[in-house]
């Protein structure tokens, strides 16, 4: 951990519900929420927006939202969505099957039509790329436009959240052990600034 939490009596006064609830439903406060918490309005924002992303009602389904989120986590290799988000899919999607699949869907038989399509915009929106034309119209088929608005609000949502958790060094909290990380070889170390091409 990069910063400090403080102790839940020194959070905003409407923050402290959130942490009650995470004890309730996890066995522990979050430690995201915490750090999100010591910016109390920031943490209202980022509480308001994941509840619409994850709330019953969206077009896009439970499982599907899962398999994105511990994607995307994976690609920005933070520990405590990965483990968080991939207890979430386990028990939507009823097995360990395709959390242990997730880093290799291109290969694997596990993954549909319609979710390698989502893993496939998932992973070129996280890059450095950007979405391709034929991308993007890959998911027509099975969404219309207010769908594909969630489904990229979800995915840059996922980003932001991930990359926030991995910068501020954010540990996993033992919610889910199986091995949901892509192949080490698969990660690319930074170069330090010797290496740094001028």
């Amino acid at each position: 951990m990069r910063i400090k939490l403080k102790a839940d009596r020194d959070y905003a006064w409407f923050i402290r519900p959130f942490f009650w609830l995470q004890q309730r439903n996890y066995g522990q406060v979050l430690i995201p929420g915490k750090c999100w918490g010591r910016s109390p309005r920031l943490f209202a924002a980022v509480a308001t927006l994941y509840g619409v992303i994850n709330r019953k009602r969206s077009p896009i389904d439970p499982v599907l939202r899962s398999l994105v989120t511990v994607r995307v986590s994976q690609l920005n290799w933070c520990r405590f969505c990965v483990d968080i988000n991939a207890m979430t899919l386990v028990k939507r999607a009823g097995s360990t099957a395709k959390v242990e699949a997730l880093a290799q869907w291109r290969t694997s038989t596990l993954f549909d039509e319609r979710e390698c399509a989502v893993l496939d915009f998932t992973e070129a929106m996280t890059g450095l790329d950007g979405v391709s034309e034929a991308q993007f119209e890959a998911l027509r088929p099975w969404f219309d436009d207010d769908a594909l608005v969630e489904l990229a609000g979800l995915v840059a949502f996922q980003n932001m959240s991930a990359k926030f958790n991995a910068a501020l060094d954010i540990p996993a909290q033992g919610f889910c052990q199986l091995p949901v990380q892509p192949d080490a070889e698969e990660k690319q170390e930074p170069q330090s600034q010797e290496e740094k091409p001028s």
